[in-house]
């Protein structure tokens, strides 16, 4: 599904448990699949918990902010320029 939307292999990305990120942004447009551990996505002033098996999308240069689990979380993110 990746490649036919144009997206390359995805990278393996893991961060600490209960770490944060303030509001950013990224110079690319991201799908990523939750492996382990949540991650929780705030956009637009919404929050969404994204848990293993789930999909998140981020539009290129989307402000965001990110909040991660008391696990961390693991995830697979092909990013597309």
């Amino acid at each position: 599904m990746l490649k036919q939307e144009g997206y390359p292999d995805p990278v393996e990305v893991m961060r600490e448990s209960d770490g944060h990120l303030n509001e950013h942004s990224h110079p690319f447009e991201v799908k990523a699949l939750v492996l382990a551990g949540s991650i929780e996505l705030v956009t637009n002033g919404l929050a969404q918990t994204y848990r293993p098996g789930e999909v998140f999308h981020l539009s290129y240069e989307q402000l965001h902010a990110e909040t991660y689990g008391p696990e961390g979380v693991h995830y697979l993110a092909a990013r597309r320029q």
